[in-house]
């Protein structure tokens, strides 16, 4: 039963892997589409600060999907995720909601929040660091009991 249960998990990793690579290729496609035609547009070759701050979002995205792809191969290959990666993923992610935040659309608290949530992270990077921890996956059998 466990072999099978590796046997399913592997197969659906490679799907994920898989679908993550259409994914990311795709936004690869819809970043060219919007950084040619912000090009394009009147004024020719001169972005506008909302046009930089969507480019930039969408660098970002494309970057996160590459690390979680990074992440999901070496889950694969080597039955481990790297949590410094997970950590990384985490605040690019949420230094690309920084980036295309309007405070002035939030209140104070939430982003006093998002300011914690910015020093846990960086905190809990730099522990895993120091530390070079990494979740592994059990790759033995469970011991079955003496009678």
């Amino acid at each position: 039963m466990i072999d099978y249960l590796g046997k399913f998990e592997r197969i659906v990793t490679g799907a994920l892997l898989a679908m993550l690579a259409i994914v990311i290729v795709l936004a690869v496609i819809d970043l060219g589409w919007i950084l040619i035609r912000s090009l394009l547009t009147p004024p020719l070759f001169l972005l506008e600060v909302g046009e930089l701050l969507e480019i930039f979002g969408f660098f970002l995205l494309v970057l996160i999907g590459l690390e979680l792809l990074e992440t999901i191969k070496r889950f694969y290959l080597e039955g481990r995720i790297e949590l410094k990666v997970i950590f990384t993923v985490a605040l690019i992610a949420l230094g690309r909601k920084i980036i295309v935040l309007e405070p002035e659309q939030y209140g104070g608290l939430t982003l006093i929040g998002m300011g914690v949530i910015i020093l846990a992270l960086v905190v809990g990077y730099y522990v895993v660091s120091s530390r070079d921890l990494a979740f592994q996956r059990n790759r033995t059998k469970p011991e079955t009991p003496e009678t």
